[in-house]
C-alpha cells in the first residue's frame, strides 16, 4: 500500500492480498458470513417492508457490503463507531444481533433502542456501535468526541467514522477534520463514496474529483479504496488503525462503492441508468468478487459457500420470526427512554 501524508493516494496490493496475509480462514471465512448476513437482512427487511410488516422508510446498503466489513475487522471489540442512515451494514460488521435489529424495526421492546429507535437509529455500545444518525454528517462530530474521550483517558481505543459522500459538504465534516488534525486525535474518518447524495452526483455536488482529496487540507493522509474490494479496504483500515493508535491522528479513507437500491424505499431510481445499475451489480458485487477470490486461493470451496450461505437464511428467518413474536410497547410506556417529557 502506497501513502503518504496530506495527499491522496491509492491503495494497491502485492501478488497475495493483505487480507490472506494477516488473516486466518476462520477468520476470513467469518468476515464472509457477517457479508451475507449484512446483505439477507437488508433483503428481509425490504421484503418485510413490502408485506407491511415494516412501517416508515429505510436506506439500505446492498453493494457496500465489503466498506462496512473491511473498516471493521482491524478492530479490537471495544474500539467504537458511528454511523449513519444507512447504517445497517456497520452495525452487523462490529457485532450486532439481528435478532434485535428486526425487533427494531419491527417497533418491539426486544429491539436495541425498545422500539423507539427503527432503522435509522440503532445503537449497540457493548459493541461499541454508538449509533447511527438520521442528520446527514451527524455522526462525524459525536465520532471526535468520543475520539478525545479515548486520548484524554487513555484507554488506547480508535473510533471509525461513517459517512457517505453527501456529509462531504456539510461543514461539521470540515469542523471535525479539523479538530481532529489539530489534537491528533484517533479516528479514521470512513466516506463510502456511492456516486450520490440522494439523487446528486458527486460530479455535480463536490468540487473536488476524490473526497479523499479534502484530507490535504487538514494534513492527515487521504487514503481512496476500491470499497468493493474486501482486502483492499481491510488495509487501508489497518494502517488507517495502526496510525491512530500510535498517536499519529487521524485519517480519511474513501471507499468506492455503489448502492444496488435507491436511496431510500421512496426512490424511483430515474437518475441513474439501468445499464450503470446492472454494470455494478453484474460484475462489481463485492460478495461475488470476495467469493471468487475465497475460491481461487483455495481458502474454501463451493459447498463450504453455500453452506455459509444456508446458515445466514436461517438466521435471517429466525430474526424476523423473534421480531414477530415480541411484544410490542405499551401505550402506558410511551415516556419511557425519551430524554424530554412534556407535562
Amino acid at each position: 500500500m502506497t501513502k503518504t501524508s496530506g495527499a491522496s493516494s491509492v491503495v494497491k496490493t502485492d501478488n497475495l492480498p493483505f487480507l490472506y496475509k494477516q488473516f486466518n480462514r476462520e477468520q476470513l471465512l467469518d468476515a464472509l458470513r457477517k457479508m451475507h448476513l449484512i446483505r439477507q437482512f437488508e433483503e428481509g427487511a425490504e421484503e418485510s417492508y413490502t408485506r407491511g410488516l415494516i412501517h416508515g422508510t429505510m436506506h439500505l446498503s446492498i453493494g457496500q457490503e465489503a466498506s462496512a466489513m473491511g473498516i471493521c475487522l482491524p478492530l479490537n471489540n471495544d474500539d467504537q463507531i458511528t454511523s449513519t442512515h444507512r447504517g445497517h451494514g456497520h452495525c452487523i460488521a462490529k457485532g450486532a444481533d439481528v435478532k434485535r435489529m428486526f425487533a427494531e424495526f419491527f417497533g418491539k421492546t426486544t429491539g436495541y433502542c425498545a422500539g423507539r429507535g427503527g432503522s435509522m437509529h440503532i445503537a449497540d455500545v457493548t459493541t461499541g456501535n454508538l449509533g447511527a444518525n438520521g442528520i446527514v454528517g451527524g455522526g462525524i462530530p459525536i465520532a471526535v468526541g468520543a475520539a478525545l474521550t479515548a486520548k484524554r483517558l487513555k484507554t488506547g481505543k480508535v473510533v471509525a467514522c461513517f459517512f457517505g459522500d453527501g456529509a462531504n459538504n456539510e461543514g461539521a465534516f470540515h469542523e471535525a477534520l479539523n479538530m481532529a488534525s489539530v489534537w491528533k486525535l484517533p479516528v479514521i474518518f470512513v466516506c463510502e463514496n456511492n456516486k450520490y447524495g440522494m439523487s446528486t452526483s458527486t460530479e455535480r455536488s463536490t468540487a473536488v474529483a476524490n473526497i479523499a482529496d479534502r484530507a490535504q487540507g487538514y494534513s492527515m493522509p487521504g487514503v481512496i479504496v476500491d470499497g468493493n474490494n474486501l482486502s483492499d479496504v481491510t488495509e487501508a483500515s489497518q494502517t488507517a488503525v495502526d496510525r491512530a493508535r500510535a498517536g499519529e491522528g487521524p485519517t480519511l479513507i474513501e471507499c468506492k462503492t455503489y448502492r444496488h437500491r435507491g436511496h431510500s424505499k421512496s426512490d424511483r431510481n430515474r437518475y441513474r441508468t439501468k445499464d450503470e445499475i446492472d454494470d455494478w451489480m453484474t460484475n462489481r458485487d463485492p460478495i461475488d468478487l470476495f467469493e471468487k477470490q475465497l475460491l481461487e486461493l483455495a481458502v474454501a470451496n463451493a459447498s463450504e459457500l453455500e453452506a455459509i450461505r444456508e446458515s445466514v437464511r436461517n438466521e435471517i428467518a429466525a430474526g424476523i420470526e423473534f421480531a414477530r413474536q415480541s411484544p410490542a410497547p405499551a401505550i402506558a410506556d410511551l415516556a419511557d427512554n425519551v430524554y424530554t417529557e412534556f407535562a
